[in-house]
């Protein structure tokens, strides 16, 4: 069977004899293959090809041993080019198909420079009990180290593949990972287990920065003074790199910290990123882009697309710790910033203070609730709005004030085109879409951003 597309959550496309769709796991699209379905539903089918009879051209040969396994990296057995072609294509299908509306001529996507090493944090998780791949259960190798450090298996909560190498991060992440994985086996510091809620280290994780700052946060189920002592000294002696050295301890049933104490052991508790002479101080919970190098482009095609001249009040709505904001700051009269996360407009505060800029505002608060006539009247009609929504999209609420509003431009950042297809569809009567531009910010994954200006009809 020949697998003849590629699809969503990337996952590649195969056509049933009775003319559904199949959604395969581990395919690229030219290979011709024997599939073997998995799940069985009312429009398609999921499953994985078990047998290949003729390889793609548009394969290429994985860099990382784990992968397959892991999940992470879902498209490195395809060729970047293509995975850029697929993306663009994601894109230009979600605003056609689901936003039925007329589009410009959309600008080839903006690749990363770099497909591998690109991601700024990662975060890996602690096992007592790794998981272990078919080859292994096959092999007669009696495997005594069941410790792990690394990914949870697609879809499994307790189940950590442990990595020797990941491709996402440069150096010395992997050194670090692969160090303190080695250290605390050495010295029966004991790893956790999620099932049973027991043993010490949780998660390890690492950020790295364009400036050459390096933060580590080790988060630990209890404190066990003398065992986290050794461990933190460690990464101290071991790394002396590290400028931010920082723990947790938490003893909840999940890993997430944003509830949690965190606590500095060495160094100070964050690092900076830097953007056109902008500072951006990063701490533990700080939301940043993944891809440092990306992030640039997309501000850049960002602040392009919203044509300022230097008089316009801008609203940047779902400002985050305010990056898009201070970036278009210089070029407009005045830009107020709204976000429903507390912690990331006092973070914005104080970046825009250290950056000293002084014609930005930001508000916490659910933008459905603060987006209101109220606002407007307070802060004056937007000539331009800027909107960089979460996965699901912009509240039926907001769009509306957006409508009634009536700017002359809007810029829609989005990481999911099918919810800004359903936006721009709602949006469509008042407002022509002009440009589209398509950014990729993760390389060997499905994933895709995209940029697009609408202007009022």
């Amino acid at each position: 069977m020949l697998v003849t597309d590629a699809g969503a959550k990337g996952k590649s496309i195969a056509k049933a004899p009775d003319g559904r769709v199949i959604f395969i796991s581990n395919a690229v699209p030219g290979d011709v293959v024997d599939i073997q379905t998995m799940k069985q539903r009312k429009a398609y089918y999921e499953g994985k090809a078990i047998k290949i009879h003729e390889y793609s051209p548009k394969r290429t040969e994985p860099v990382c041993k784990h992968f397959g396994t892991c999940g992470g990296c879902k498209w490195q057995n395809m060729h970047y080019d293509y995975q850029l072609e697929y993306k663009q294509r994601e894109v230009v299908n979600n605003l056609q198909r689901l936003g039925k509306i007329d589009l410009p001529d959309i600008t080839p996507i903006s690749g990363s420079k770099d497909i591998y090493f690109y991601r700024n944090k990662m975060e890996f998780s602690f096992s007592d009990s790794k998981w272990l791949t078919l080859k292994q259960i096959q092999s007669d190798e009696i495997i005594e180290d069941r410790n792990a450090l690394g990914f949870h298996i697609p879809g499994m909560w307790d189940k950590i593949l442990d990595i020797d190498k990941c491709h996402l991060q440069r150096d010395p992440s992997n050194a670090i990972r692969n160090g303190v994985k080695e250290f605390a086996t050495k010295n029966n510091i004991p790893f956790f287990n999620a099932r049973n809620q027991e043993g010490l280290l949780r998660t390890l994780m690492i950020r790295t920065s364009s400036t050459g700052e390096l933060m580590v946060l080790v988060q630990f189920f209890e404190d066990a003074e003398a065992q986290r002592k050794l461990v933190l000294e460690y990464l101290k002696e071991t790394f002396p790199e590290i400028t931010s050295l920082l723990y947790v301890i938490n003893e909840k049933g999940n890993d997430t910290i944003y509830d949690q104490n965190v606590i500095c052991y060495a160094g100070r508790d964050h690092i900076f990123e830097e953007m056109e002479g902008l500072k951006f101080k990063i701490n533990a919970k700080s939301f940043y882009q993944t891809n440092s190098e990306q992030a640039y482009e997309l501000y850049k095609i960002t602040r392009d697309f919203a044509e300022l001249k230097g008089d316009e009040t801008v609203f940047d709505l779902y400002t985050g710790t305010g990056t898009i904001a201070q970036f278009v700051a210089k070029k407009a009269k005045k830009v107020i910033g709204v976000e429903a996360v507390p912690d990331a407009i006092i973070a914005a505060k104080e970046n825009a203070q250290l950056n000293e800029i002084e014609n930005v505002e930001f508000y916490v608060g659910d933008m459905k609730n603060v987006f209101n006539d109220a606002f407007i009247a307070q802060h004056g009609q937007p000539d331009v709005v800027i909107t960089d929504p979460p996965r699901d999209g912009m509240h039926k609420d907001v769009v509306a004030q957006l409508i009634k509003i009536k700017a002359d431009r809007i810029v829609y950042v989005s990481c999911n085109s099918a919810t800004q297809a359903r936006d721009l569809a709602l949006l469509d009567p008042y407002y022509k879409v002009e440009r589209v531009q398509p950014v990729d910010m993760f390389p060997q994954t499905h994933h895709v951003e995209n940029v697009v200006l609408l202007k009022l009809k």
